[in-house]
């Protein structure tokens, strides 16, 4: 009884932003009170039915619904911690977003509409988290899909809105085929589709390891797929004219859909050794690419996107590491920083004028910034050991607060550089002392709340631990670059990779170009594609002129 008075509470929240969505066919157009109103209730209500299956889980641990379907595969819903973190994180958001999009589309003749089509993609996102079944899981994430491609399309008069939202259908579409064959392979192989029973069996130690390998590459490849990992990251960047609102709830809650994949299956992940070191590699190069390629933007809103990449590109590099306690600490952090930064992008120009004009960046030593780094590091590690910390067994975490720490070297440079400034010293000291005792805290809360749906954190193989070296070494040796960057600033090779990563490697274009010899434009489409080029070789031309004065 219990089970299905807690599973019916938790479904309630996604079939009422449904009924958001089914209503708003009635009151598609311009300012719908009845809608606007009813769409705020339910945010609120989906607030309040979280709170309530917090207390349940609390409980009872896990509650599964009982199965619809055939041949165990169906419909079944999962309440753990797990979905309940996830399902609360969504439902804030949604109650945010959309109160924020009644008075950011006052006036818009498709309110209606809008709303509608947000509703329905947070009913889905929501489906997807309490998803039991791999059926129902592959049902939402494709869902998902399909109604932010409906928000990405909402205005049918921005040509280039509608080619980017085409790329990304196109990239969801393989993303989509690869979740769909992990699928297939774990259903063949364990002979049911309950996520459950496929945990338990893997920990029981009855499994195939070859086949969960290839279950956990493509599970793997469907993450990055939505994440928007380089070199499949083109997309996000140019949906940027659709309305605001979908750009906060895509950033804060549709590409967090890959971190959540991996996390929900990490028994499955934790089982294999190719998948992880996968993303590892991708996902520490994207998050590092995407770093710099921030750095180099121009416009707010594609920065923004570069951040959401690298972002993608730390969690997913988080779950190949096995930390997945950290990695959704990651996950909740970085979607509501997000979202309040989309929506508040407008404000931008205003705090930027009212701002005092900073100060150029002076160059350090080559010398000084190792040091700089070292005791960044040293201080760190010392802190590590102050907690107990075992430098075997905990590595991956360690590693992980590593890169963070690292972010703290310009003040350790700093105070180094300007003839061992005390001060300065001592606040970077209680700094990174507070930094580092913030990521053990949090991640240590995050994995009690969530431990019994995740593997432990077990000593990583050879294999992985050269691939977190690799990381390691690469996030370091970037720093050390960006910290010695103002003495290169001139030099025309620096400025060249500036102008490179602006662009994020042309690896846009050249998806642009494998997408144009796909199908056959219509003179509509060459038209575009035809001013969409002469702008970017105008706007590379300007780069190169610029460049060109600044070396004469």
């Amino acid at each position: 009884m219990i089970e299905n008075v807690t599973n019916l509470i938790a479904l309630l929240s996604p079939v009422l932003f449904a009924v958001v969505a089914l209503a708003s066919w009635f009151q598609a157009g311009f300012r719908p009170k009845q809608l606007i109103s009813f769409s705020k209730r339910v945010t609120a209500a989906s607030l309040l039915l979280v709170a309530v299956c917090g207390v349940l889980v609390w409980k009872n641990n896990l509650v599964e619904t009982s199965f619809i379907g055939i041949a165990d595969l169906g419909f079944s819903l999962r309440l753990d911690a797990l979905s309940t973190v996830m399902l609360g994180m969504i439902a804030l958001l949604g109650f945010i977003i959309i109160k924020f999009s009644v008075n950011y589309l006052d006036g818009e003749q498709r309110q209606g509409a809008f709303i509608g089509r947000l509703a329905a993609t947070i009913a889905s996102v929501q489906l997807l988290v309490l998803s039991g079944n791999l059926a129902i899981l592959l049902v939402s994430w494709v869902l998902t899909s399909i109604s932010l491609h409906r928000l990405l399309v909402f205005y049918s008069g921005r040509p280039i809105a509608q080619l980017a939202a085409k790329k990304k259908f196109i990239l969801a579409r393989i993303g989509d085929a690869c979740l769909f064959i992990a699928v297939a392979v774990l259903y063949k192989h364990f002979g049911t589709g309950n996520i459950e029973i496929i945990f338990n069996t893997i920990e029981g130690g009855s499994f195939n390891s070859s086949v969960l390998e290839i279950a956990a590459v493509f599970l793997a490849s469907a993450a990055m797929f939505k994440s928007a990992q380089f070199p499949t990251h083109g997309w996000l960047i140019e949906v940027m004219e659709t309305p605001t609102p979908v750009s906060a709830l895509l950033h804060a809650g549709l590409l967090n859909a890959g971190p959540f994949l991996l996390i929900r299956m990490a028994f499955v992940m934790d089982a294999t050794a190719i998948a992880p070191i996968l993303l590892i590699i991708i996902g520490g190069l994207t998050a590092l690419f995407a770093s710099v390629a921030y750095l180099t933007q121009t416009s707010v809103k594609t920065a923004l996107a570069y951040s959401s990449i690298g972002h993608m590109g730390f969690s997913l590099m988080v779950c190949g590491f096995g930390v997945y306690a950290a990695a959704l600490l990651h996950l909740v952090a970085h979607s509501f920083y997000k979202a309040h930064s989309f929506l508040s992008s407008g404000s931008v120009i205003d705090v930027v004028r009212s701002s005092k004009i900073s100060k150029t960046a002076s160059a350090f030593s080559p010398l000084k910034v190792v040091v700089g780094i070292a005791l960044a590091l040293g201080l760190y590690a010392a802190f590590a050991l102050m907690l107990g910390m075992n430098f075997k067994e905990d590595l991956p975490l360690l590693i992980i607060g590593s890169v963070i720490v690292m972010g703290l070297s310009r003040l350790f440079t700093a105070a180094v550089s300007s003839q061992f400034n005390i001060q300065l010293l001592t606040q970077a000291t209680l700094l990174a002392i507070i930094v580092t005792a913030a990521f053990f805290s949090l991640e240590s809360a995050t994995h009690y709340l969530i431990a019994s749906q995740i593997p432990s954190v077990v000593v990583p193989e050879l294999g992985k631990i050269l691939a977190m070296s690799f990381v390691l070494i690469t996030f370091a040796s970037a720093i050390f670059i960006q910290l010695i960057a103002p003495s290169l600033a001139h030099k025309p090779a620096y400025q060249a990779w500036a102008i490179h990563f602006r662009n994020g490697f042309y690896a846009n274009a050249l998806f642009d170009r494998v997408l144009g010899a796909l199908r056959v434009h219509s003179k509509e489409e060459n038209h575009i594609v035809h001013d969409s080029d002469i702008k970017q070789v105008q706007t590379e031309q300007f780069e190169l002129e610029n460049l060109t004065k600044q070396v004469a």
